[in-house]
């Protein structure tokens, strides 16, 4: 049933059976499952678990803000639940950012466990305690540091998923791979997109991402090498959720390190080498808009990013395949001539 254990977070088989057991040690008075229209279709039906009430929202990055949240509280306390009750957050990086934010302050704190149904959660949104929504046009912007009581990973939800949404999850795979370990760097290299192991693959991108945090659980230091390709990332993100053509999460952050990594070649952090050969590998699997917004266009969201201080933007860049550094201060002019 469970294949894979890390602390929190289990790999498993069979679902109902984990969730069965799950809920009979948590014993909670009441169970709500937060779901969107896809998970609601694609994913519930596959649960076997009883529950009090189902929460539904529409999909999509725009649906992550506190008018939403609003609207589960007030669901939440018309259904008469108690700090004993039990959110389950069933979908990606939205439901588990967000019904993760609502769980941690409904009545100061109710348990909550991720059921993540996407790649992109299930190797990086719904791990590391990070919850939040969306506010002023800026990504997650509101939110705080809080662990789901449990995390399980049911890799047959990925069977549900077109594969644009694949590729999306496929670029956190991406990442940690880069900042962490170029052993596995090159072994995601071999493979073609069509043929991943995913069972294994998750694993691997699970345990990097979970070292990190375990070093630096609140994000004091070396867990910002997580954010790799995210500063750029974030930005183009959000400025693309304003046009008629948005950006999958996924999307935003591959097009993110390929920029993120002309930065740091700029500045001499790595070489030429291997920045086009990291280029070349995202550009195999993913698309990207012929139009790219300027500096002017993202600035407004540059200057929020949660890194910066006081001295100007501070980015997390490789120096190499593999490794990663943190706090750099990157200059305006740098910023510029990258986006111009």
């Amino acid at each position: 049933m469970s294949i894979k254990t890390h602390s929190n977070i289990t790999i498993s088989t069979d679902i109902s059976k984990e969730l069965a057991i799950l809920l009979k040690e948590l014993k909670p008075d009441k169970v709500a499952i937060l779901v969107d229209e896809n998970t609601k279709k694609h994913c519930l039906p596959l649960l076997n678990v009883p529950f009090d009430v189902l929460i539904s929202i529409k999909s999509g990055e725009g649906q992550k803000n506190i008018q939403m949240c609003m609207r589960i509280w007030s669901e939440l306390t018309n259904a008469q639940f108690t700090r004993k009750s039990l959110l389950i957050n069933l979908g990606g990086g939205v439901i588990n950012d967000m019904g993760g934010f609502v769980a941690s302050t409904y009545k100061r704190g109710i348990t909550f466990i991720n059921l993540p149904t996407t790649l992109l959660a299930q190797v990086d949104a719904s791990l590391g305690g990070k919850t939040g929504i969306n506010f002023d046009g800026l990504k997650n912007h509101i939110g705080f540091f809080q662990n789901p009581n449990k995390i399980i990973v049911y890799v047959d939800f990925l069977n549900t998923l077109p594969k644009k949404q694949l590729r999306s999850g496929f670029a956190e795979i991406i990442k940690h791979t880069l900042i962490r370990s170029e052993k596995q760097w090159k072994e995601l290299q071999t493979y073609s997109f069509d043929s991943m192991k995913w069972v294994e693959i998750i694993h691997q991108s699970i345990a990097i991402k979970k070292e990190i945090v375990n070093l630096d659980p609140i994000e004091k230091g070396i867990r910002k090498i997580l954010n790799y390709g995210h500063t750029i990332g974030h930005a183009l993100e959000m400025y693309f959720l304003e046009t008629p053509y948005p950006l999958l999460h996924g999307e935003a952050i591959a097009l993110g390190m390929i920029l993120e990594n002309k930065i740091a070649k700029v500045k001499g952090m790595i070489n030429q080498k291997e920045a086009q050969r990291i280029e070349k590998y995202i550009r195999t699997i993913f698309d990207f808009p012929k139009q790219l917004p300027t500096y002017k266009d993202l600035k407004k969201y540059l200057i929020q990013d949660k890194k910066n201080d006081a001295d100007g933007f501070r980015f997390s860049l490789l120096t190499k395949e593999g490794a990663c550094n943190y706090n750099v201060l990157v200059e305006e002019s740098v910023l510029k001539k990258i986006l111009k």
